[in-house]
């Protein structure tokens, strides 16, 4: 039985901790003057940020602050006052409020509690812009929020541990972090979600050890006594793996375990050097969120027009087979193209789908003229196989950066593979893909489908709280469409829980306004004579459901009164219908995705590191909340 000394993780977080306060580069704020304490006594400082910070325990959360320092310091007009909570949620509201009296221009908070930090949080956001790092707090009033998927990431860990275990199968340990936090329960919610495909693998004990590697090796001496057949420790962070490891050195006799962490941090003692020790059968690299933070802080000041609602840091398995591959490419060296080059991007559109994809598709013509990047655009008539033509011919052309919106879910992999082998990057554009290996494609940009179908039935429950039945027509857009499948599942989802909502017709109408009246048309003439009362016609975009509007008033009912209608995009015509009484809400799909997409064209050619997904903003639009200037939209 081998003993080691247990000491303290991370000396800087006593440091930190004991400074709860601090402010680089002289500046503080005084009855909402600002005062320079540099020795030249002159101020230049054009911006002030405010940090929260949940806690400094964890050495992950150590580094997020790290990054953060070290952009700032790339901004000379930039000062940033820090503030940390311990983990008290009580604390970190006074903490807001106190960088609020410093008078800071934008606060970003990384929340001990989503749910209790949300109401200051909402309150900050009516004053200044927010940036939420980490733990997204409830609904949507912030400016932008920046982490990673924590339920894919459990998902992720599920997955390879089926692999690791094989046929055989095994037991498993699972070191959750702390038991309250939003990262903890949907890493367990989604390796659980895995699991449960697996027969042979069983989960024997879940502990909490609060993210914490002593707290986690002192509870792992007792699971060990308890359990000697144990295969797999999967712990939330790769700190509390070490801890696990460490707790089974001291036992001889306990069989060969192989130990899952997450954060693949660097440095001594960080997931990737545990992984080349061979402690660790793998970690997840899980960006912190800290230097984004800080570059779209300084995007938002200077009021730059394409801010993102969203940005989904990407997670990569770090194992000993790839560990060495990893290194090599984040230690090359920067390939920029001259300037005097003219960056060439390839765009394969899907076809014509009505008044969104024409408002999509001049954004992206438009954008790529006002950028100076030379766009080569392409539509594929809504037929993959065509689409999967374009898209080869944009690599045997050697565009440097490909981009489409794909027609269908899956059936991508052996092009992107073909991309990926030319060296070419791949954004994907508007709808999301279903791929074996999302390390083939570089970014997603687009709207969340499944939260825009939540917020439809979220408007629908809010609607009809004192009816006891509903009854709802869906109009489905194109079969196996990601935004189809998304926009299905996030209604769903919100309506299961009470008995009163049920679809009593769903057909895919494919986004246009004629295969909108006509499903209307066919159901008002043939099923209401049995009785079948429609109170609500959910349709997956606003043209189809405007073509469902003029069905239902050839009926002779009225659109808007007599059946309720719901519907995705928020299109100037939907925003006219709104107006008029005939439609009652359309949850916003924003089209108008070019002036960000020729940003992340510009960034990859200057390689800068790219998230997993960047979701756009989008809004609710509703008869109660119209305005004039819903008008003036451009599409």
């Amino acid at each position: 039985m081998k003993l080691y000394n247990r000491n303290i993780p991370y000396i800087v977080a006593i440091i930190m901790v004991l400074v709860s306060i601090s402010c680089i580069g002289g500046i503080i704020t005084y009855n909402n003057q600002r005062f320079n304490l540099n020795e030249s006594g002159k101020d230049n400082i054009e911006f002030l940020i405010g940090v929260s910070q949940a806690d400094l325990e964890e050495p992950w959360r150590i580094i997020m602050t790290e990054e953060i320092k070290e952009e700032a310091k790339k901004y000379p007009q930039l000062r940033v006052i820090y503030m940390e909570a311990a983990g008290s949620y009580e604390k970190q509201i006074q903490d807001i409020k106190e960088l609020q009296a410093f008078g800071v221009d934008l606060l970003i908070v990384s929340p001990t509690s989503p749910e209790k930090l949300t109401p200051i949080v909402s309150e900050v956001y009516q004053k200044m812009p927010v940036i939420v790092l980490d733990r997204g707090i409830e609904g949507y009033d912030y400016t932008l929020y920046i982490g990673p998927d924590n339920g894919r990431v459990g998902k992720q860990v599920g997955e390879y541990m089926g692999k690791l275990l094989g046929e055989r199968g095994g037991n498993v340990i699972e070191i959750k972090g702390a038991s309250d936090s939003h990262p903890t329960r949907e890493r367990s919610e989604g390796l659980s979600n895995i699991l449960s495909e697996y027969n042979n693998i069983t989960i024997l004990e879940k502990i909490d050890a609060s993210w914490n590697r002593d707290r986690a090796e002192d509870k792992m001496l007792e699971i060990y006594k308890r359990h000697q057949a144990i295969d797999v420790v999967f712990a939330h962070n790769d700190a509390m793996a070490l801890g696990a490891y460490r707790a089974y050195t001291y036992y001889d006799y306990l069989h060969p375990i192989k130990f899952i962490g997450i954060d693949g941090l660097e440095g001594a003692n960080g997931g990737l050097d545990l992984v080349e020790k061979g402690i660790l059968a793998c970690t997840y690299i899980c960006p912190t969120g800290g230097k984004e933070a800080v570059q779209f802080a300084m995007d938002i000041l200077n009021k730059q027009k394409g801010i993102p609602k969203k940005i989904i840091l990407r997670t990569t398995l770090i194992t000993p087979d790839n560990l060495d591959m990893y290194k090599a490419e984040q230690n090359k060296k920067a390939t920029l193209k001259n300037p005097k080059d003219k960056i060439v991007l390839g765009f394969c559109n899907v076809g014509k789908e009505g008044g969104w994809r024409e408002a999509n598709s001049a954004s992206i013509k438009n954008a790529a003229r006002e950028a100076d990047i030379e766009l080569i655009y392409s539509e594929a008539d809504l037929n993959q196989k065509r689409q999967i033509e374009i898209l080869r011919s944009f690599i045997n052309m050697k565009v440097d950066v490909i981009s489409f919106s794909p027609v269908v879910e899956s059936g991508w992999d052996q092009i992107l593979r073909e991309a990926k082998s030319a060296d070419i990057p791949v954004i994907i554009a508007d709808r999301m893909i279903k791929t074996e290996d999302d390390s083939l494609y570089t970014t997603f940009l687009g709207p969340d489908f499944r939260e825009e179908g939540r917020r439809a039935a979220r408007w629908v429950k809010g609607d009809f709280k004192e009816q006891h039945a509903v009854n709802i027509v869906e109009i489905l857009g194109s079969k196996n469409s990601t935004p189809t499948v998304e926009r299905k599942i996030g209604f769903e989802e919100v309506i299961a829980d009470s008995e009163q909502f049920r679809i009593i017709h769903s057909v895919h109408g494919d986004y246009t306004f004629e295969k909108g009246k006509e499903i209307m048309k066919s159901y008002l003439d043939t099923e209401t004579k049995y009785g079948n009362k429609i109170d609500v016609v959910y349709a997956h975009n606003d043209d189809m459901a405007l073509g469902a509007i003029e069905a239902i008033e050839a009926f002779g009912l009225r659109p808007g009164i007599d059946i309720k209608i719901v519907s995705i995009d928020a299109i100037k015509a939907a925003i006219l219908a709104i107006k008029d009484g005939k439609l009652n809400c359309s949850v916003e799909c924003n089209p108008l995705l070019g002036p960000q997409l020729m940003k992340i064209v510009k960034d990859i050619v200057s390689n800068k590191q790219m998230p997993m997904m960047i979701i756009t903003e989008e809004t609710v639009f509703t008869k109660e909340a119209y305005t004039r200037e819903w008008l003036n939209r451009p599409y």
